[in-house]
């Protein structure tokens, strides 16, 4: 007898949940007029900003420039404090000594040491200058008062850009490269007019990369091959 009868939890959970569902319905209908009142937002007067290119943090570049220096001051004042206690220079010293006093300029060592001080300091000066990560591509992001920056990488923008190529009839193969400021897409056509298919392609590609948000879209070159085997 004790089986056929419900518990008295089952019937009362239904009331409890529509009284919740009021009380919340409530309550959301009183804050519905703060929240439909216009607020001033930096966002929606500025609407999207153009995200720079991010900054590479050259960590292998400047680890070896500073290991390189490190080590050339080391051996040079470790030289130089033996000399002050009355030590001999070392011959590595002496003799690069020797060398710049009596070697003309016109010398071919001193030339080439010179063009490869001057390769690598410009080498360096670009380093600095320049941002790097040439294998991501900034994006435009919303603005406001906390601006973000957002990237995408080249191969993904290719692979999004082949998978719309693909979607396109009569197109059986599609190559795409990606670049900073080009597209390179080749597609091979086994059926339909390869003008009409080039037409349809290049609008599908160009209404993709429009999609991607680039802050610099790159120009779209297409070539397409028509394929019977």
């Amino acid at each position: 007898m004790a089986r056929d009868q419900e518990p008295p939890a089952e019937t009362e959970r239904p009331a409890t949940t529509q009284a919740a569902t009021s009380l919340t319905v409530a309550k959301l209908a009183k804050q519905l007029p703060d929240a439909t009142q216009p607020q001033h937002s930096s966002t929606a007067d500025e609407g999207t900003r153009p995200s720079r290119r991010l900054w590479s943090a050259r960590r292998i570049p400047a680890a070896l420039t500073a290991l390189v220096i490190a080590a050339g001051a080391g051996m040079l004042l470790f030289d130089i404090s033996m000399v002050r206690a009355g030590h001999n220079a070392a011959a590595w010293r002496t003799r690069l000594a020797h060398e710049l006093a009596t070697r003309p300029l016109d010398d071919v060592w001193m030339l080439t040491g010179a063009a490869l001080t001057a390769a690598l300091g410009l080498w360096l000066i670009i380093l600095a200058l320049t941002p790097g990560l040439r294998h991501q591509l900034p994006l435009n992001t919303p603005g406001g008062q906390n601006p973000v920056r957002a990237v995408l990488d080249r191969d993904a923008a290719a692979l999004l850009l082949r998978d719309a190529a693909m979607r396109v009839p009569g197109v059986s193969r599609a190559r795409i490269r990606v670049r900073r400021h080009w597209i390179k897409a080749r597609a091979d056509i086994r059926f339909r007019d390869p003008g009409e298919v080039k037409t349809e392609l290049t609008t599908v590609l160009r209404e993709q990369r429009d999609q991607l948000a680039l802050v610099h879209p790159p120009r779209i070159t297409l070539r397409v091959r028509q394929r019977r085997n």
